[in-house]
């Protein structure tokens, strides 16, 4: 299914005059405040935004999972979901593969595929936390640390197929995330997991392309529960210093244990210039992967503001971060679901930019911290969706992308096309 332009602007038309009328408004006060709206749009316009593969299908938990219909039942199909989203929103042009969940057939065919929707190729993702059919060796003791050569070497050679795919593909990133973990006490050799885990990535990282970088990701739990062996961003960065320069740390923001202080960790990533990108979502406690934005905006809106420092920082050393979404859960339509992640990234990207950066540092090293707050508080409480929406309009993009998608009847076109019982691959 593809989005006729023409639907999208006659929706748009019936809200135009509420639209101009908000963003005129906005228009003249941040013109006061010595901000340029143009400028500011061309920069959410440049801002591109990563869709998961695995995220177009419903999710689920341990208990249950309740597909909704219509899902993508092929990586081509999945290439059309993330096109009906850019061009509803202008703001989704990469998609993230998952393989072996997502394994082109015709390298050709589907990169051409994806041309015809104005989508590149993201990082590409591993999988050695599950076992596949046609697997020697089991992963269910860890995969890069495990024990056994054999069960390290096929590891290996996984992520070494997963960089051909993706180098074919046009892509210039290799998404490690390891499961592997003990559940209990006396279970692993912490020091022999990690130097195990060590060899492993650097024959990993010796196979990638000259170009490529190497994202190396950290969770505190789950599936394991006693300890997991990349737990923490220092254990990452740890790992990608003793890589190279090409790897990086990837933070996950569902990957911290309560009340982490994640815009601290982004902002001495970027100071060692080893801050590789972002999978977003929002938790309440742990790994929930709900829609982000959903819990904790303020939290988007300070990481986002170090982010900005960071990257306006002519200095720094950090190479401009990859953004992408991770999520799978199994309430929402999943497209309605990301058409309000990417909103919600590209307003906190927003509002961090309009942050009058001179004042809040003067207010620091004054040590002034109810001025520091005011500032960063005025920013974030500034409502800029009519600025999201104007860049999305001078995009040809949907004014309301979740009333136009719901307008269309998007997902019911969907499961008439696919069926109301599809699952999507790879889940």
């Amino acid at each position: 299914m593809r989005i006729d332009k023409n639907q999208i602007n006659t929706i748009n038309n019936r809200a135009l005059p509420d639209h101009r009328e908000s963003f005129e408004y906005l228009s003249n006060k941040l013109t006061t405040k010595g901000l340029e709206p143009e400028h500011l749009i061309q920069k959410i316009q440049d801002f591109q935004i990563a869709i998961p593969s695995w995220a177009l299908g419903t999710g689920g938990t341990r208990f249950g999972r309740f597909p909704g219909g219509g899902e993508p039942r092929s990586l081509e199909e999945k290439i059309d979901d993330v096109g009906l989203l850019h061009a509803l929103n202008a703001g989704s042009g990469a998609i993230s593969l998952h393989i072996p969940w997502d394994i082109p057939e015709d390298i050709g065919a589907v990169k051409a595929h994806a041309a015809s929707h104005n989508l590149l190729f993201d990082a590409v993702n591993s999988n050695t936390f599950q076992d596949q059919e046609e697997q020697e060796h089991s992963y269910k003791f860890g995969s890069l640390c495990h024990t056994d050569s054999k069960v390290r070497q096929q590891a290996i050679d996984h992520n070494l197929e997963v960089i051909k795919y993706g180098d074919q593909l046009g892509s210039k990133a290799l998404t490690v995330w390891l499961a592997d973990g003990s559940s209990f006490p006396g279970q692993m050799n912490f020091r022999k997991a990690l130097q195990r885990t060590l060899d492993s990535l650097k024959e990993i990282y010796q196979g990638m392309p000259a170009d490529w970088k190497m994202f190396v990701e950290y969770k505190p739990y789950e599936p394991y529960f006693y300890h997991t062996v990349i737990q923490d961003w220092g254990t990452s960065h740890l790992l990608a210093s003793q890589l190279g320069d090409r790897a990086f740390t990837l933070v996950d923001l569902g990957h911290h244990l309560p009340n982490t202080n994640i815009e601290q960790i982004v902002a001495t990533l970027m100071m060692q210039g080893k801050l590789g990108g972002f999978h977003f979502n929002d938790s309440k406690f742990g790994d929930d992967d709900l829609t982000v934005g959903a819990m904790k905006p303020y939290q988007l809106f300070l990481i986002f503001n170090e982010l900005v420092e960071g990257m306006e920082d002519n200095a720094s050393k950090n190479p401009a971060p990859a953004w992408m979404i991770d999520a799978s859960h199994n309430l929402k339509d999943p497209m309605e679901d990301l058409l309000q992640s990417v909103e919600a990234i590209q307003l906190a990207y927003a509002q961090a930019l309009t942050v009058d950066r001179n004042a809040l540092e003067n207010a620091r090293e004054s040590n002034d911290a109810v001025l520091a707050q005011e500032i960063l508080q005025n920013a974030f409480r500034t409502d800029l969706r009519p600025l999201i929406a104007e860049a999305r309009l001078q995009a040809n993009a949907a004014l309301s992308p979740v009333e136009v998608y719901r307008e269309l009847s998007v997902r019911k076109q969907l499961v008439k096309e696919r069926g109301a019982k599809t699952l999507a691959t790879g889940l």
